[in-house]
């Protein structure tokens, strides 16, 4: 994949509690809600992290909403309150890819 089609929008995202479906034509992939809490790159998740304390994200974390951001990336916002973290088309699908 080239970098120009990563930095593309998704053609669908679906956002249901407990996870993210991103849809880039027939590429599809499911992310969890857990998963995208612990992979946060916040200013504040990236001090934990520096710090050896990475992000956990509780079995039970859902995402409450997603918000666009310009037409680069998504911000995510978790039932633990935390809604701080910008995800890039291109970080969304590197973590669909992994």
């Amino acid at each position: 994949m080239n970098a120009a089609a990563t930095n593309e929008a998704p053609s669908e995202i679906a956002l249901d509690p407990q996870g993210l479906d991103v849809h880039w034509g027939e590429v599809k992939f499911r992310l969890a809600a857990a998963h995208l809490r612990s992979q946060c790159r916040c200013a504040a998740c990236k001090q934990l992290a520096l710090q050896g304390a990475p992000v956990i994200a509780g079995a039970g974390i859902q995402l409450t909403n997603a918000s666009p951001v310009g037409s680069y990336a998504v911000q995510l916002h978790f039932s633990d309150g935390h809604e701080r973290g910008i995800y890039p088309w291109s970080y969304l699908r590197e973590l669909g890819e992994i």
